[in-house]
């Protein structure tokens, strides 16, 4: 018969399989130092050593990374989503950005889906609270915190869907935007219209979302990025169009 006695686990390996759902479901995120040994030892509730054998394990299977005199953190395990040949590859062509934009339009529109139908009340709350900070720095004229708290809103949503896979895909792609791989995100907030126009539209995607209305939130989403996208072409086109305008300056003036 295909049985096998039952074995208590190991608390090491316990441990491990903790620490690996938080890494898992994007709480323990990349970089993060975890707590002290004694300290996280007493909040498993497991000896040190056990700790230490399941940290091990961690660091074995490359998810946990020790730097001598700082500590443990989660190892960057987003870091091998691309290869530097392919991230050159996007920095350098402007193709990259508009198809960088046209996945998350369809990316984020079905995370938006899901975070309606699926999300806790905790979930909005959390998306909620980062469009009030949103607004605060909107109020102060703060490009750079709006930057910020726009990617994270956007992750609020993703994380929202409760789908692993989706949530560390995103967070590869959301590294390479904060390093201005894709784009730089400033670039939307030169004019205050643009800036009036993006709240807006926040505003409509977590109204959306309050309301547990997924087509709406869906369609919020789409509508934000089609403008992102339209607002990044103009720029361009501003960009090339000043370029022209001073080689026909410089013209001039040597005539």
């Amino acid at each position: 018969m295909p049985f096998e006695k039952v074995t208590p686990e190991k608390l090491s390996s316990a441990v491990t399989r903790q620490i690996e759902k938080l890494i898992l479901r994007g709480i323990l995120r990349p970089g993060e130092r975890l707590p002290s040994e004694r300290e996280l030892a007493d909040r498993l509730g497991v000896s040190r050593p056990s700790l230490r054998e399941a940290i091990a394990d961690l660091q074995q299977k490359g998810l946990l990374s020790t730097r001598a005199g700082s500590g443990i953190f989660v190892a960057d395990v987003l870091g091998n989503a691309f290869s530097k040949g392919l991230i050159r590859l996007f920095a350098e062509h402007d193709e990259a950005v508009f198809d960088y934009i046209a996945f998350r339009r369809d990316m984020e529109g079905l995370a938006a889906e899901r975070a309606a139908r699926l999300g806790s009340d905790t979930d909005l709350q959390v998306i909620a609270t980062l469009f009030e900070k949103m607004e605060q720095a909107h109020k102060l004229t703060n490009p750079e915190r709006e930057a910020r708290l726009d990617a994270e809103f956007h992750m609020a949503i993703i994380e929202a869907s409760h789908n692993v896979i989706m949530l560390h895909m995103m967070r590869s792609m959301f590294q390479l935007l904060q390093e201005g791989v894709f784009y730089n995100r400033q670039v939307m907030f030169r004019q205050r219209m643009t800036r009036s126009a993006l709240l807006d539209q926040h505003r409509d995607i977590n109204t959306a979302l309050q309301a547990r209305d997924a087509s709406a939130a869906r369609d919020a989403v789409i509508a934000h990025l089609d403008f992102v996208r339209r607002c990044l072409q103009d720029q361009k086109d501003t960009d090339r169009h000043e370029a022209i305008a001073r080689q026909r300056l410089e013209h001039e003036k040597t005539r």
